[in-house]
């Protein structure tokens, strides 16, 4: 299955994947003062309701192809998908609203959906920035729309070997689905008109005494010279984290072995290809506390973003398949009549989201607009994503 954390999109159509460029799509809080954002997100600052999100997280489906030991997402595994009919259904809904990029992602793997290329066809067509978090083993069913219709794909990757897939993305069958995903990516790569990233999600397993069984941890300089020899734009590297989404402490030995694949990393990275650090590995190296506080009752960005799911519809992902994060069902009720009725307060993130959250510098910067002045110039729109 696609790794779940802190789904952010890094890039958008374009020739090139400049510094400049990296760093404004990677800056979320710049984000809210793009010309279209900037007024709803203002709009939120003053206690106002949005007709809606801007952002939509869409799981089709929570079936998955691989039978990966560390899911994240384990408990929302095989709950059935969102219907075909009433799939296409939310498509033309989203279409008419305001939302404004979609991403396709999931408790499983969101290319299994069989009407996922139809779903694909509609948003495009109706202007909505599309991207993907795939797990890669079904890119080649799709690839027509997947190469000219997304404005990135991300593919959760995790290793640099066929070996090392299989001991932490094990397919259901015997066989490893590694040359499958790499093959998958190549071909996206030659055709794409977005960005592709491959991410590495660092994994240990360790036994009782806590010493380390197995590990990803020296595959990330391989990975990496993978990822550019494929074609990607982007390498990821993420941190580990916890059923419950904190991230899991590393060792300084651990910290300087992956820090040291990087630093070599960075010598091959060009205009064409970079090395990113999501920020909970920052976190990790920086020796953060897991524990994030956070100062506020309820959350802005939950007025902006919004996951829909074949079980409900929740605040974000990091409350995916939590009831206490359920705040509506598209599946007997229209989009927009959801929305119209949903409490995205129902959380309260000085209590239920003590992990580090990306969106956490977000949420700080809408609360001050309204004692600040308006921008005098807002910048151009450059990514939806927020």
């Amino acid at each position: 299955m696609p790794d779940r954390t802190s789904a952010q999109p890094v890039a958008q159509p374009g020739p090139a994947l400049g510094t400049l460029f990296v760093e404004r799509n990677l800056d979320l809080v710049g984000k809210l003062y793009q010309r279209s954002v900037y007024p709803s997100a203002f709009d939120v600052a003053s206690g106002k309701r949005l007709p809606s999100p801007l952002v939509v997280d869409l799981d089709p489906t929570t079936v998955c192809d691989l039978a990966c030991p560390e899911c994240i997402s384990s408990q929302v595994l095989h709950h059935g998908q969102i219907g075909k009919d009433r799939i296409v259904r939310l498509a033309y809904e989203l279409a008419e609203s305001d939302v404004r990029a979609v991403i396709l992602i999931g408790g499983g793997e969101p290319l299994l959906h069989r009407a996922i290329g139809e779903i694909i066809e509609v948003l495009h067509g109706a202007g909505i920035q599309l991207g993907l978090v795939t797990n890669g083993t079904q890119i080649h069913r799709h690839i027509d729309q997947l190469s000219t219709m997304l404005s990135w794909v991300r593919v959760s990757v995790d290793a640099g070997s066929a070996g090392t897939f299989q001991s932490f993305r094990p397919s259901r069958g015997k066989r490893s689905a590694f040359p499958q995903v790499i093959d998958n990516m190549r071909l996206l790569a030659s055709r794409k008109q977005g960005r592709l990233g491959y991410s590495f999600l660092l994994m240990q397993r360790f036994d009782e005494a806590g010493k380390v069984t197995a590990s990803n941890y020296n595959e990330v300089y391989q990975a990496g010279v993978l990822a550019r020899e494929i074609g990607c734009d982007y390498f990821e590297v993420k941190a580990m984290l916890d059923e419950d989404h904190y991230t899991v402490n590393q060792s300084a030995e651990d910290i300087e072995l992956v820090e040291t694949q990087v630093a070599r990393l960075r010598e091959l990275q060009d205009d064409s290809f970079h090395i990113l650090h999501s920020s909970n590995w920052q976190a990790v190296r920086r020796g953060s506390d897991p524990v994030q506080p956070k100062d506020y009752r309820t959350c802005a960005v939950t007025e902006l973003r919004t996951t829909i799911t074949p079980t409900g519809v929740f605040v974000c992902p990091y409350h995916r398949g939590n009831p206490k994060g359920r705040i509506g069902d598209i599946s007997q009720t229209t989009f927009a009549e959801m929305w119209s009725a949903a409490d995205t307060t129902v959380i309260d993130p000085s209590e239920d989201c003590r992990f580090v959250c990306a969106r956490h510098a977000s949420n700080q910067e809408i609360a001050l607009l309204p004692e600040r002045p308006a921008p005098d110039d807002l910048d151009d729109d450059f990514d939806p994503f927020i």
